[in-house]
């Protein structure tokens, strides 16, 4: 029989999954998860940013309102939500999201809910929005860190390429003028055509909101360029500190100085609610083409009509809504607060962040090698020996190898402090560093064997060499089997 083949967007590797250790640790923790009763030596998840710390209020919620799901109380019948509808979605569920993404941005901006377009999470928005704003082989700019799933989302089948902007720690990440510009030349001199900024506010993985004045810097930036502006805002609704979160949305409608037509949102439930499961997302645009392009590719990601019933209903309550919003925002800070302060007696210093589900912590002082590899090696000591799966710098793309983004909102505070109790006993076991040089595995050796053997034969003594020093490995242990004939 012939061989079948598949077609190229099969086949190309740009999802990124395969080569991420993003993705990897999530693997090692579905073959061996922490469980208190049944696996309590397991691997406790902490590369999830999920928000379970609000859990118990939608339980709560659901429970006064067990008639919902039998139809009772919804004011739309069984058959008229059964039946087919169109890409606009229900059209009192997008005027309860856009009343709740007011509320969410304190008010200050206005949403339109025929300006809404209704997408399965904000992974489909994303990528919906990419299609409409850029062809195959153009590019987007992206200050770093960022999240893994961009390098799914924006390019895997839009064909559309990402321009890192390159962020440093000295000013904790933030996104400057000249480094919007030195991207932006990059991409010139590669002869690609730059579309749009996609930044993400609050930031994923840096738990930081965007200033105002960095937000009008950007607009700015845009405008010179002629090109979009896209703001990933899913973690607007988890800021707990005092300074209120700022939408790009905001600056745009408060001024004369920009085309809100160049200017676009994207939102979901998944964070804000802790309802990823729901797959609710939005893209909010004031451009009349870019919704009616966004509404017919839509068709590929809809919700269905009986969970925007539910969460209509939820929505439109106001009261539980605002107690809701209050309690998740006093949790996450008491949690952030209990978390740093546990890695702050060991001596771990982490981004003074405000907001999000996770920490961005720097271990670059565990670092063997002050480098990738350095980084890699500790990610696979926390993963294996410490039994934690949490997040590389490199898997965002972070410039400075040693920083890592570690998730608190997924888990209970007893979860939480299993985790630091495995990391202070790890830092308490006689040198942290030299724990690390020492844990190198077998297959730490097998990954050495195989990268100096599968080398190109021009490469040389010294080469193989340095890798066996990196390792700790005498030279003679890389040594090929004879071959067989």
């Amino acid at each position: 029989m012939g061989f079948c083949s598949l077609s190229n967007l099969a086949m190309a590797d740009r999802h990124g999954e395969d080569d991420s250790p993003y993705f990897a640790g999530w693997k090692a923790y579905d073959l061996n998860p922490y469980d208190l009763l049944c696996n309590p030596s397991g691997i406790i998840q902490m590369g999830l940013a999920e928000n379970q710390v609000g859990t118990d209020l939608l339980e709560e919620w659901l429970e006064k309102h067990s008639d919902i799901p039998t139809w009772k109380g919804t004011l739309t019948s069984f058959k008229q939500t059964a039946l087919y509808q169109d890409y606009h979605g229900l059209a009192n569920f997008r005027k309860a999201l856009a009343n709740f993404m007011a509320e969410v941005r304190g008010r200050r901006v206005k949403i339109d809910p025929d300006m809404i377009v209704l997408t399965a999470g904000a992974t489909a928005g994303n990528e919906i929005l990419t299609f409409c704003i850029a062809d195959p082989g153009e590019a987007l700019l992206v200050p770093t860190p960022y999240y893994p799933g961009f390098d799914r989302d924006l390019r895997w089948r839009t064909g559309v390429e990402i321009i890192p902007v390159k962020c440093y720690s000295y000013n904790d990440f933030e996104i400057t003028f000249p480094a919007l510009e030195k991207a932006y030349q990059e991409g010139l001199n590669k002869k690609q055509s730059i579309k749009a900024i996609l930044i993400t506010n609050p930031s994923n993985p840096l738990g930081l909101t965007i200033s105002p004045q960095t937000l009008t810097m950007i607009l700015d930036f845009a405008t010179e360029k002629s090109i979009h502006v896209i703001s990933d805002e899913v973690y607007a609704g988890t800021v707990f500190s005092s300074h209120p979160f700022t939408s790009v949305l905001e600056i745009v409608q408060s001024s004369n100085k920009y085309d809100p037509e160049t200017v676009h949102v994207v939102y979901s439930l998944s964070k804000d609610l802790g309802l990823p499961g729901f797959r609710i997302g939005a893209i909010y645009s004031s451009n009349p083409k870019i919704v009616t392009a966004s509404r017919r590719m839509s068709s590929f990601s809809l919700i269905s009509s009986q969970t925007q019933v539910l969460l209509k209903c939820l929505l439109s309550d106001s009261v539980f809504i605002a107690e809701y919003l209050a309690t998740v925002k006093e949790r996450l800070k008491r949690r952030n607060e209990e978390f740093k302060r546990g890695l702050k007696e060991m001596g771990i210093d982490s981004l003074q962040g405000n907001a999000g589900l996770f920490s961005w912590v720097n271990l670059r002082s565990l670092l063997v090698f002050d480098n990738l590899d350095g980084e890699m090696k500790l990610w696979r000591v926390i993963l294996e020996e410490i039994g934690l799966n949490v997040s590389p710098g490199c898997s965002f793309h972070c410039e400075e190898p040693g920083w890592f983004r570690v998730c608190y909102g997924n888990m209970s505070e007893d979860e939480m402090n299993v985790a630091l109790g495995r990391i202070k006993s790890f830092m308490s076991g006689g040198g942290a560093q030299e724990e690390v040089l020492l844990s190198t595995s077998k297959t730490d050796i097998s990954v050495a064997q195989e990268e100096v053997l599968s080398t190109d034969i021009s490469v040389t003594a010294a080469t193989a060499a340095a890798a066996c020093t990196a390792l700790g490995l005498d030279a003679s242990d890389l040594q090929p089997e004879p071959l067989a004939h």
